[in-house]
């Protein structure tokens, strides 16, 4: 561990920077990266797959609770470092002025390229990502289960792991459509550790701006991890709060299935 601190604050010091970087975009929260907030610029393996079947979990004590029950995320590896995505959610909406209601949400679809590899021979460079993602207003927002509008997110992300550490980071845009909605920024930064071959534990922060007029933005915190079942069926999981912002408490639980050939 000692031996990799300085390794470690350099690491540090690009995602700050990427995050600073994120933060002056003037003009150009999803779970980006399941368990977490925050995403790895890691493409899944050429002509590889990931199916999650998950839940997500928010509630704010001021306007009620949003919740996937489930959803459906497919990641496959269409060319060397090339990742299509989509999401598919089961949405749950529980305000607090008015009825449950539970129905299809807004579906997710993204593309992500990994344009720079990791070079560990140097020590210090990460690997760097794009991944655009939409979201297409397949859900019914009369009924609270969609935004009624486009989204679009522009971010990258970098990465750089030694031994058993991770640490990976960075941000990016959301077009927010909406006559009430503003754009606005998402930032994070995480660092993981893995235990053992079964068990990996991180934590991050994050900070996204107001999506709303006369909303605050907030920044928040994730605890979570993975358990390897066996070498294709795993575990996902995280929870966590607002430390500023509408007090949002959230969790996350999955099934992960990869595939592909051995």
């Amino acid at each position: 561990m000692c031996a990799n601190l300085p390794k470690i604050l350099r690491a540090s010091a690009l995602c700050f920077l990427s995050i600073i970087f994120s933060f002056g975009i003037k003009n150009p929260v999803a779970w980006a990266g399941p368990p977490f907030m925050t995403d790895d610029p890691e493409p899944v393996e050429y002509l590889h797959g990931e199916l999650y079947i998950a839940s997500q979990w928010a509630r704010d004590k001021n306007t009620g609770t949003m919740a996937t029950l489930p959803h459906f995320d497919i990641n496959y590896g269409i060319a060397p470092d090339v990742q299509l995505t989509m999401s598919i959610p089961i949405a749950y909406s529980a305000p607090r002025d008015s009825s449950a209601q539970y129905g299809i949400g807004d579906i997710e679809a993204g593309v992500k390229y990994r344009f720079i590899h990791e070079d560990n021979d140097s020590g210090w460079l990460p690997q760097i990502s794009v991944f655009p993602i939409v979201d297409l207003p397949s859900g019914d927002s009369t009924r609270g289960l969609g935004e009624g509008h486009i989204k679009i997110f522009f971010p990258l992300w970098l990465q750089k792991s030694w031994g058993q550490w991770t640490t990976y980071c960075g941000g990016g845009y959301w077009y927010h459509r909406g006559d009430n909605n503003k754009n606005y920024r998402f930032v994070g930064w995480l660092l993981q550790r893995e235990l053992s071959k079964t068990l990996t534990l991180g934590a991050e922060i994050f900070n996204t701006s107001s999506r709303a007029k006369g909303d605050r933005g907030e920044t928040g915190f994730n605890i979570g991890g993975f358990i390897n079942l066996s070498e294709d069926h795993h575990i996902l999981f995280s929870a966590g709060r607002d430390i500023n912002g509408p007090n949002t408490m959230l969790a996350y639980l999955a099934f992960q299935w990869t595939f592909g050939p051995k």
